[in-house]
């Protein structure tokens, strides 16, 4: 062990005249601790949350979609064959989606109808499997009739705020009615509530609404067109660069979107959110790293003697700037790894017990989601190491500066 480092730890272990120092130093250790803690605990909430709104926001919204200029694609069913053959996709979804207005027996709200065609391979509706996807977009009879009325699957607060089950009729009024002697009539339609589904996001649950394909396109009377081709991709971050290529394969009059553009905003505010709380909680770690600094400039004044028999017997400035720097350094560590390890701690009981219950129809989650990322963890030790090296360099650099003469004289 070079001579440094074994002053350096002697002075730590060694008893101070007055257990003032002592307890700066618990400060500073604790102030670290806490810090570090608060960091990994927090950044990991919120990286959590950010996975589980891609999780939930991709369940339902496919992970590209291509429109046209003209608001509908007439040949979907080319255009789908070339998306295929592109092998850009891993599925295709043509879907239809237009804005409606709901209304039940005990009430009204507006929504999004999207329709779908059963068959196609890329159609889901989350929580739902093929097989249950087919049988709830089919036609079915009311209890009050026994004509066939086209389906209708709700988002779980729209069929909770409509006030209906499945089995329930509903009306539908589009803004495409028709023109008549008293002027433009919206067109009205019965549906029939076939089933509810849950993706879990506030939004998604109480705006959405499926059907059947083509009962989008006769609301919309649109013929055998659609509005829109959802495709799903293998690699959700590569989507940007697939949709730029799907867009210059098809050309103009085509134009493409990718979940991360759709949702630009939402993501821009996690990140914001994100760099925010790591500032403003490594500020913890800036009062204890100023706690650091305190204690070493008390070490060196208590130490003025022993840096001057030091200089005297042949130590270099440097190797003085060493000892110091080398206390302050393991103070920072022993923090932050206490802090490593208890942050750790607490992300593991988070996972596992979900203690934290939070009300569903406040926020996105009923309990705090927790995703750990190394990447994360190394930052914030990275960072507080540095803060804490930072916080050695002024009492560190005193001491090296300090006359030897003069400390024997006066120490």
């Amino acid at each position: 062990m070079k001579f440094e480092y074994f002053i350096g730890s002697r002075y730590l272990k060694s008893r101070q005249k007055t257990g003032f120092i002592s307890f700066i130093t618990v400060l500073s250790i604790a102030g670290v601790t806490v810090g570090v803690m608060a960091l990994v605990i927090v950044i990991a909430v919120m990286t959590g949350a950010e996975s589980y709104f891609k999780t939930k926001i991709l369940g339902v919204e496919p992970h590209v979609v291509l429109h046209h200029h003209e608001g509908s694609i007439p040949e979907y069913a080319s255009v789908i064959d070339r998306l295929e053959a592109s092998g850009l996709t891993e599925s295709v979804m043509p879907y239809a989606e237009t804005q409606v207005m709901l209304r039940s027996g005990s009430g009204m709200s507006g929504a999004v109808l999207r329709g779908l065609n059963p068959e196609a391979r890329g159609s889901h509706i989350i929580g739902l499997s093929r097989k249950e996807l087919k049988e709830k977009l089919s036609p079915g009879q009311s209890r009050d009739s026994n004509t066939e009325t086209p389906p209708l699957v709700l988002g779980k607060n729209l069929a909770r705020s409509l006030g209906v089950n499945s089995g329930d009729v509903i009306y539908l009024i589009s803004s495409r009615g028709m023109m008549t002697p008293a002027g433009h009539m919206p067109s009205m339609k019965r549906f029939l509530v076939k089933g509810v589904f849950e993706s879990g996001f506030y939004e998604y649950d109480a705006s959405l609404a499926y059907t059947h394909l083509e009962a989008t396109q006769g609301l919309l009377r649109i013929g055998d067109a659609v509005t829109g081709i959802g495709i799903r991709v293998d690699d959700i971050y590569k989507a940007d660069q697939i949709a730029e290529k799907i867009q210059k394969n098809l050309g103009f009059p085509y134009w493409t979107m990718d979940w991360m553009e759709m949702n630009r905003n939402f993501f821009s505010a996690l990140k914001l959110e994100k760099t925010v709380m790591f500032i403003i909680l490594t500020l913890i770690i800036l009062v204890a790293a100023f706690n650091i600094a305190s204690t070493l400039i008390m070490m060196v004044m208590s130490k003025t003697r022993d840096i001057a028999i030091l200089k005297a017997m042949g130590a270099t400035d440097r190797s003085i700037r060493k000892i110091f720097v080398f206390n302050g350094l393991v103070i920072g560590a022993i923090g932050t790894a206490l802090g490593t390890a208890l942050g750790l701690t607490g992300c593991f009981l988070l996972q596992h017990y979900q203690f934290v219950q939070l009300p569903g129809d406040v926020y996105y989650f009923t309990t705090l989601p927790v995703e750990v990322r190394w990447t994360d963890v190394a930052i914030i030790v990275s960072a507080a190491l540095g803060i804490c090296l930072g916080a050695t360099l002024y009492p560190a650099g005193k001491a090296s500066r300090l006359n030897p003469v003069e400390a024997l004289r006066h120490g």
